[in-house]
């Protein structure tokens, strides 16, 4: 079985405007090593896979922390904020260099220490540190060691700061968690208030979880082992996500962070999505994220009991357009207020979660290649003024959850990204790969080799 690993997550935080965002645009699009690409994703996410110093990091952009708006709350609400950020392995802390220190920033570095993580703090908007270093000076005082001035605009001093934080994590852990287990774990996800958490309470049969109006009423991961038709699944609720600029409240911003992390052990994310509003552009980002981070999919068309017939028609026909990049993946229509619909919600993630699972027989694998080559032969490689055939030799499977193949060519570089699609779209439908992120990675090799 193959073992995923835990991928350090490492949070930017801070005030609103501090340029939080600019910063993680700054090392999505400009990657001295990338581990994770598919084509066609946007930029707008929340999470991002990076190589830096040679270690896998996922970074992961939250929206301004408000100080202000925690006054007056229980503290229980502050206490369930700061257990979000211990799901950070690292903190990148953002502040304002232009603006100086403010007391929102103190506020915000004595909730932060207590994490007792890794932390660097990023002055921004500084494009010369030499001849800006008395604005650095200041924010000494708010305690930590790692301090960097540096420009997101710009880029200056921006991976200088990322690689001394990744420095100081812990070395990765060598007891790994397995993801191929042979019980579903499934985490429920999806923008607030469209009905998870009522989802969850009618699999189970029970009220086991907090249900309510407001958005953001779940603030942590509960895992929750249930058994439906004597089989056995475990599930998880997560904090409802959004894209950051459009998180209310402290809680729901940080919550963020545990979706993430209840994704990363996962084997099927359940996607839900209000039916009766229909799909939203920010359905569709989680949708990416799920896919990014290499989970299987189950979409969910919720409150289908608002809707007649042609509603759900037209609902359906809404989601399929807006998730084409995940056109695999199943759509169960129901309704978790009233249980309609319900019975093909978990077979169908049991027969996703084992297409990710799946292995396919080498020579088997290879009969396929062949097959596949020959209905649909690749553009001629070209090297300069020579032009010479593109042989495609063997294939093999390296992995699951999710499915992972290597495919040896003679030229990797010279196969085009449509040519990828169609080899990928086709080893989905030969082999029932249904709901899931398949992976898929062209190497080198001649063919005097194979």
């Amino acid at each position: 079985m193959d073992t995923y690993g835990h991928i350090p997550i490492v949070a930017i935080v801070g005030r609103p405007n501090v340029g939080k965002s600019t910063l993680f645009n700054r090392y999505a699009g400009w990657r001295r090593a990338l581990v994770a690409d598919s084509p066609g994703l946007t930029r707008d996410r929340i999470a991002e896979e990076l190589e830096i110093q040679g270690r896998a990091i996922r970074l992961v952009d939250t929206a301004g922390l408000d100080p202000a708006a925690e006054r007056g709350l229980p503290a229980a609400v502050q206490a369930q904020a700061e257990s979000a950020l211990e799901d950070a392995d690292a903190i990148l802390f953002v502040v304002d260099g232009k603006a100086g220190l403010l007391p929102e920033d103190d506020v915000i570095a004595r909730t932060l220490r207590r994490t007792r993580k890794p932390l660097s703090v990023v002055v921004n908007k500084i494009d010369d540190p030499r001849r800006h270093s008395d604005r650095l000076l200041e924010f000494y005082s708010l305690g930590f060691e790692r301090l960097r001035g540096v420009s997101a605009e710009h880029g200056g001093g921006a991976f200088d700061a990322l690689e001394e934080l990744v420095d100081a994590l812990a070395e990765p852990d060598t007891e790994l968690p397995v993801r191929d287990s042979k019980v579903p774990r499934i985490a429920l996800v999806g923008r607030p208030n469209v009905g998870k958490s009522s989802l969850m309470n009618r699999l189970l049969g029970e009220e086991r979880v907090v249900v309510s109006e407001q958005a953001g009423t779940t603030r942590d991961a509960i895992d929750i082992a249930f058994e439906y038709e004597s089989e056995p699944f475990v599930l998880v609720d997560t904090a409802g996500l959004r894209r950051p600029g459009r998180r209310e409240g402290t809680g729901e911003r940080i919550g963020a962070l545990m979706a993430v992390r209840a994704l990363e052990r996962a084997q099927v994310a359940v996607l839900v999505v209000d039916a009766e509003e229909g799909l939203t552009d920010q359905d569709a980002h989680v949708a990416r994220l799920t896919r990014d981070m290499g989970v299987a999919v189950v979409v969910v068309a919720n409150k289908r009991d608002c809707l007649d017939a042609e509603g759900r028609k037209k609902a359906r026909a809404g989601i399929e357009d807006g998730l084409r990049f995940i056109e695999d993946a199943p759509i169960v229509s129901l309704s978790a207020l009233t249980g309609a619909g319900l019975k093909r919600l978990l077979p169908a993630v049991r027969r996703v979660a084992n297409a990710a699972s799946r292995r396919i027989p080498t020579a088997e694998l290879n009969r396929w290649l062949g097959e596949t080559i020959a209905r649909h032969e690749p553009s001629m490689a070209r090297k300069g003024p020579r032009i010479t055939p593109l042989k495609f030799l063997y294939a093999s499977q390296v992995g699951v959850q999710p499915p992972r193949f290597v495919i040896f060519c003679t030229d990797p570089d010279s196969v085009k990204v449509s040519y990828r699609r169609y080899l990928e779209n086709q080893l989905r439908a030969s082999f029932g790969f249904e709901g899931c992120a398949l992976r898929l990675h062209l190497r080198g090799r001649k063919a005097s080799e194979a």
